[in-house]
């Protein structure tokens, strides 16, 4: 501490933050406040209070002392509990004067009233990303700080969002808390829900801005865009070929090492693929979740509903690279490309595999599932 003097004050200057301040009592406050951080021996962060140190503590040690009398779910914080207290008294107090949309709570009126104004006051001072909201401006921090305050107690994985742990959790319990109102499938989260809705309502809310084609899900856009900017950042470590997923090495990878990862409950038959265990499940189901509108045909696939719907529509999407002539189905495609390759000896198209060459492309893709059912 240091100290300076003149005729009609003293000030002293703090050493740990280099306030200074003109009088000793004010001073000594300063300390005080100091001395009594309250730090977190988990994570290492700092609080000035013991009240806010208690309710970040509880992240770690997943205590939950406040509980709902109508449901018996616990939370960590009352004014959680609070919040959640209103879903089951269904009142809404705050009203939107643009919208007329109501809300339980102000703050959410007051996040929900920045999406009419398009004012956002809070900057990131690491990439200047604006935010409506402190809320959303902390959650996003933790994109650059690598922040992870959520621990599962599980498996330990760690999560810098709840939501996100919330998400993961139901992986290890198997909860589905979602269900849709068309055909009854569950779901663990909101979003699967409503990318699964799509599939009832065929809405296409993704566009590429390059050829205009629309995707019922963000993740198709972006492995489509791949497709433009000729992107494979993905190659495998055994025959080197590029893929632009991570996914799609991996289920390529099976090829190499014959894992079978999914397995029939019903038949114990092996798949490499996810989806392939799906389609072969519904041979004993018989089940056929996708209708047609006009005619109400039924499907096991939804593939072979919109190779279907085509026979109303007259929509022909599949076109001959050499005669532009076009074809409503893809095998349809595939046996009059035959007409054009049965005279030629060229074959461009080799096997990363086993080095065999192909006259035109989809023998090749054919050929490889021989190596995937291997």
């Amino acid at each position: 501490m240091e100290t300076s003097t003149n005729t009609n004050e003293t000030s002293l200057r703090s050493d740990l933050c280099f306030k200074t301040f003109d009088a000793e009592t004010n001073f000594q406050i300063k300390i005080r406040k100091n001395e009594n951080n309250f730090s977190c021996d988990v994570c290492g962060r700092d609080f000035s209070d013991k009240c806010r140190f208690d309710r970040h503590y509880r992240i770690h040690t997943n205590e939950k002392p406040y509980s709902c009398d109508v449901c018996r779910k616990n939370f960590s914080r009352k004014s959680n509990l609070q919040r959640h207290y209103d879903t089951h008294t269904n009142e809404k107090r705050f009203s939107c004067d643009v919208c007329r949309k109501e809300f339980s709570w102000k703050s959410d009126l007051n996040r929900h009233y920045g999406t009419h104004t398009n004012e956002k006051f809070y900057s990131c001072d690491v990439c200047r990303k604006d935010f409506s909201c402190k809320l959303y401006l902390k959650r996003h921090y933790r994109i650059h700080t690598n922040e992870k305050i959520y621990s599962c107690e599980v498996c330990g994985k760690e999560f810098s969002w709840k939501s996100t742990l919330t998400r993961h959790y139901r992986t290890h319990t198997d909860e589905k808390i979602y269900s849709c109102d068309v055909c009854s499938k569950k779901y663990t989260t909101k979003s699967y829900l409503s990318e699964h809705y799509r599939t009832h309502t065929n809405e296409k809310p993704y566009s590429c801005h390059v050829c205009g084609e629309e995707f019922s899900q963000k993740r198709y856009l972006k492995k489509h865009l791949r497709v433009h900017m000729d992107e494979e950042p993905y190659s495998c470590c055994i025959c080197k070929k590029g893929f632009s997923e991570k996914g799609a090495l991996n289920i390529h990878y099976r090829s190499h090492t014959k894992e079978r990862p999914y397995s029939c409950e019903i038949c114990n038959k092996g798949f490499s693929r996810k989806n392939n265990l799906h389609r072969h499940s519904v041979i004993h189901t018989k089940e056929k979740p996708y209708s047609c509108d006009v005619c109400s045909k039924k499907y096991t696939r939804k593939y072979h509903l919109n190779e279907h719907y085509r026979t109303h529509t007259n929509e022909k999407p599949h076109s001959c690279e050499i005669c532009s002539v076009r074809f409503s189905r893809k095998r349809n495609l595939i046996r009059h490309l035959l007409s054009h390759t049965s005279h030629t000896k060229e074959k461009p198209f080799v096997c990363g595999i086993c080095g065999k060459a192909f006259s035109v492309k989809f023998r090749l893709k054919r050929h490889y599932r021989i190596h995937e059912k291997l």
